[in-house]
């Protein structure tokens, strides 16, 4: 049973940084693709950045290029987002999704998701 469990988010003011984690169990990182999404009230979920966990290969939305980073940690299983440069608009519950696949921005592509956690920037 794959697991993703997210970590991180807070409430910070605008100009802030987080760091967000993805622990997985059930699922090895270095195997497919892992995913971060965003998914701000009333609006669609959004690809926010992605990594080919088997070469560390990347992509970013253009509104986050230059302020965000995601990368791997094989030997904890985990995927970090780090925030940075934080604007009042990055606020959202942000997710994480992984499937075994090639990168993809449709949230459709992706087998398993983790419950969220909240990103709040104040102006």
């Amino acid at each position: 049973q794959v697991q993703l469990v997210e970590s991180g988010g807070d409430s910070v003011q605008a100009g802030g940084s987080l760091r967000l984690s993805c622990e997985a169990s059930g699922y090895t990182i270095g195997t497919g693709c892992m995913a971060w999404f965003r998914q701000p009230p009333e609006k669609e979920r959004e690809a926010v950045a992605g990594i080919w966990t088997v070469d560390g290969s990347t992509y970013y939305a253009d509104s986050v290029k230059g302020r965000f980073t995601i990368s791997q940690d094989n030997a904890k299983n985990t995927v970090y987002l780090q925030l940075s440069s934080l604007k009042p608009e990055d606020t959202s519950m942000y997710y994480c999704a992984a499937h075994i696949g090639l990168c993809s921005r449709a949230p459709d592509d992706y087998n398993y998701w983790g419950q969220g956690t909240q990103v709040t920037v104040s102006s």
